[in-house]
Parts: C-alpha cells; sequence; structure tokens
C-alpha cells in the first residue's frame, strides 16, 4: 500500500477514467449484494480517512455533491484533498448528500436526509468508518441477497429502524482500511 497523501495534491487516482470506472463498479456491486466485502483501495487519503472511504469520495462526489466531515474526519487536510480532487463543498450534516466518519461521530443519524415521498433519492449516504469489517453478525435479508448474509455492524436498532422506513431512508457504506461493504435501506436487518 502507499504512504498517506502529504499533500491537497497527492493521493489522488493515477488513471482517473479507468480507476474511477473500476470503483463505481465495485461500490455498486456491494451496494447490490448487501453484506458483500471487496478491496476498495485505489486513493491514499489524508489521515484518518481510510483508503476505501477516499475512494468513495473520490469515486461519487463532484461540485454539486455537498460532503459532511464528521469528528476527526474534518480537518484541513481532508478538506484540502476533496476540495482539490473532487471540488465538492462541505456542508452541514442536514445538506449532506455524503457523510464519512465514525459511527458515533456521525450521531445523532436522524439529522441526515433520508429523501421525500416524491423524491426518495434525495437522501444521504453515510460512509461509516469501521475498526473492522466482517462477514458475521447481524442477519441481512432482502434485494440482492440470496438467502441470508451476514455483516458486522455498530448499531443493530438503527439499521433495523431505517429499514422501517423503506422508501425513504440512508444507504451506507462501512469502509475499514481498503474494504468496503454496503447496506441499502432496502435490507431487513435481524440479531445473527
Amino acid at each position: 500500500m502507499a504512504a498517506p497523501a502529504q499533500t491537497a495534491f497527492g493521493g489522488g487516482f493515477a488513471d482517473p477514467a479507468i480507476e474511477a470506472a473500476r470503483a463505481f463498479r465495485a461500490a455498486m456491486n456491494v451496494m447490490a449484494k448487501p453484506g458483500e466485502i471487496r478491496a476498495l483501495d485505489t486513493a491514499v487519503p489524508p489521515a484518518p480517512l481510510s483508503a476505501a472511504a477516499g475512494t468513495l469520495l473520490l469515486t461519487l462526489c463532484d461540485p454539486e455533491t455537498g460532503v459532511y466531515l464528521a469528528g476527526p474526519c474534518d480537518t484541513a487536510e481532508v478538506r484540502g484533498w476533496l476540495a482539490f480532487h473532487t471540488g465538492a463543498p462541505v456542508v452541514a450534516a442536514p445538506e449532506a448528500d455524503f457523510a464519512v466518519g465514525a459511527w458515533d461521530d456521525l450521531q445523532p443519524i436522524d439529522r441526515f436526509r433520508i429523501g421525500e415521498g416524491e423524491y426518495p433519492d434525495r437522501s444521504a449516504t453515510l460512509i461509516v468508518e469501521m475498526a473492522a469489517l466482517d462477514p458475521a453478525g447481524a442477519a441481512l435479508r432482502g434485494p440482492g441477497i440470496k438467502e441470508v448474509a451476514h455483516l458486522s455492524l455498530p448499531d443493530l436498532a438503527a439499521f433495523q429502524g431505517n429499514a422501517m422506513l423503506y422508501p425513504l431512508g440512508l444507504d451506507f457504506f462501512f469502509t475499514c482500511g481498503g474494504r468496503v461493504a454496503a447496506l441499502p435501506r432496502s435490507t431487513q436487518v435481524a440479531e445473527g
């Protein structure tokens, strides 16, 4: 793995068209198959962002995409890196299209947009930085899952409540180092 980005100008995609396409495909695959964990480590963002979180931000954000940086993720280095590579503005939680941080730093999650009746897609996606990401723990059922999948989640009740809002609600990416998994709002969550 490469060394962390030393300036706002480093740590992006070496071949933006190819690497962004691969990263987008990986992100959409994990969202379509909840509980599946994939490698996603092309970017080298400033600390404390993981490679997977940085790669997601480079892939999914642009100047029209508001990003909320939670807790220790809100640094001058991360803001500069995000601005240089994506042009995405840093916004308050209620205006965010994407939010990134550790689970505790993203609380309370009810401050993020869950969409509207006619526009359920106008909701936030949270990128949750995890200490560990394992295919164990909570039982996941729903679209994209053959029978049942398992994923280590930080708060079972929060994800159960989010699923009850469907078709509204939040979507989640979970990142740990250079790995990513996802949990769309359509997934039912139960104890493993």
